[in-house]
């Protein structure tokens, strides 16, 4: 009875050392893909700005799109102008300027315009942001779809202040294809306005998951160290004293 419980903490021991271990693994996974994902951004963001033509319209080839700017061309639609809520930026919370561009009849792409901080006296007000009435070119990097934030509601958000985008929402709404992609503004407007542009490099925590990966390997570890003491190490000790 004895030698049958002992080998079932050793299979418990074993299967947590092989959970834990896993998990660490899956952590360094993690790291290595942002990485890549970092390491993407910084080379595509140096390179030649893509013609126009080179927007891709699916996710196909989208992501060795990531990160490249571009120049385009195509007219505001600034009844759609939409202020993403709770961005923060230097420590401060603020709106993300977005108005959809109209690149052709039926093709639209949302612009991520720019940053701007909120109003401390009346959290309703959004920023000034004039546009030019007319085609209009600009020069902008292509980046995913703007983050999601925790939802407090399913109802679908209305107004103009929105914590989250909703593509097939928004689309209708326009009455257009959206590129299922955004474009981050780098030119300055006309006519000028006070958004801010200087779009920061993505935040991806790399160093979280290293540690998560550490702490895996530690209970691993730990959980090994365990074993071998109280069901290997222990017990003959105890035979050699008798």
């Amino acid at each position: 009875m004895m030698r049958r419980a002992q080998w079932l903490v050793w299979l418990g021991a074993l299967v947590a050392m092989a959970v834990t271990a896993r998990l660490g693994v899956w952590q360094l996974d993690r790291a290595a893909q942002k990485t890549a994902i970092l390491r993407a951004w910084h080379e595509h963001s140096v390179l030649a700005p893509l013609s126009m033509a080179a927007l891709p319209h699916d996710s196909a080839g989208l992501d060795e799109a990531l990160h490249r700017s571009i120049v385009v061309e195509g007219r505001w639609l600034p009844r759609h102008t939409l202020y993403l809520d709770n961005r923060i930026r230097h420590g401060a919370a603020g709106f993300v300027v977005v108005t959809p561009l109209l690149l052709g009849p039926g093709d639209a792409v949302i612009v991520e315009r720019g940053w701007a901080p909120r109003d401390a006296s009346d959290r309703s007000r959004v920023p000034a942001a004039p546009l030019h009435d007319g085609p209009v070119r600009l020069e902008a990097r292509i980046a995913a779809w703007p983050s999601h934030r925790l939802d407090l509601s399913q109802t679908a958000e209305q107004g103009p202040i929105r914590q989250n985008l909703d593509p097939v929402q928004l689309a209708r709404d326009i009455g257009a294809t959206l590129r299922p992609l955004s474009l981050q503004q780098l030119s300055a407007p006309e006519p000028a306005d006070s958004l801010q542009r200087d779009w920061p490099e993505p935040v991806l925590d790399i160093w979280k998951n290293q540690g998560y990966a550490l702490q895996w390997f530690a209970l691993c570890a730990l959980v090994a160290g365990l074993a071998l003491w109280y069901g290997w190490i222990s017990p003959r000790r105890r035979g050699k004293e008798r």
